[in-house]
């Protein structure tokens, strides 16, 4: 039944426009928009307002000086009072009274024991104030120390890509000093075989001059005759005796 009332009631029902208002799903900044100049931020007051009369606040006075001078919100006061009074729209019976004793007591004990509780409340509040502010300093001290460690990674970081660089060069180089090694000890392993063939080839011409030199010396002696010494040792002996003359 109520399916059937709901259908014929939007079939009868007219066309209409629906306006929907759209939404913003990117954060906005608010920080970077505030004026802060125009639209300061709070700051929690210390003291209290100023009042008049213990109760009656002093912007009330001063909105009645534009208008009204300085004796118009007395005047204003002691009328609207002296009208509710006369035509009995504030009846003063016997609560009045005890309202306006209980009022002397609260008076009393406000001007008695006002200031030591709020002096204790106001030490309450600037603990808090200052356990908030030492979390907040804290907070920003450490902050502030992380984006010197990040910093410092930062740098360290950098640092590595030169030490990379360093430590690619001491490999190069010792690279290089094993490559010129094994030039050196090619070199002396083929210096070393070199000589080895220049000293056989010594030893060899060495061996046969002296052959040679022996088997001159040798002929020589086998084609000499012993008459042929006799007179070679004779005429020696006379240049000698020459010699020794001159």
């Amino acid at each position: 039944m109520l399916s059937r009332i709901a259908a014929r009631s939007l079939k009868d029902a007219k066309p209409c426009l629906a306006l929907i208002r759209p939404t913003h799903t990117t954060p906005v900044n608010k920080a970077e928009e505030r004026d802060e100049a125009n639209f300061p931020r709070p700051v929690r007051q210390i003291e209290p307002s100023k009042v008049r009369m213990g109760f009656i606040p002093e912007e009330w006075f001063q909105l009645f000086y534009k208008k009204t001078g300085v004796t118009g919100p007395y005047v204003f006061g002691a009328g609207l009072s002296t009208f509710l009074l006369s035509k009995e729209i504030y009846v003063m019976e016997h609560e009045f009274y005890t309202g306006l004793s209980i009022l002397i007591m609260v008076v009393y004990a406000i001007k008695k024991f006002g200031p030591s509780i709020a002096a204790s409340l106001d030490k309450g509040v600037d603990e808090i104030e200052g356990d908030w502010m030492k979390y907040r300093n804290d907070t920003v001290q450490n902050l502030k120390q992380a984006i010197e460690d990040e910093k410092k990674a930062q740098w360290q970081a950098e640092g590595q890509s030169v030490l990379f660089d360093a430590k690619k060069e001491n490999v190069a180089l010792q690279l290089e000093a094993a490559y010129r090694e094994r030039l050196n000890t090619v070199y002396k392993e083929v210096k070393q075989r070199l000589d080895y063939q220049l000293e056989t080839a010594n030893v060899k011409n060495r061996v046969e001059h002296k052959h040679m030199v022996n088997w001159i010396i040798d002929g020589v002696r086998s084609s000499i005759t012993p008459a042929q010494e006799s007179a070679a040792l004779k005429q020696c002996i006379a240049d000698l005796k020459n010699l020794s003359k001159a």
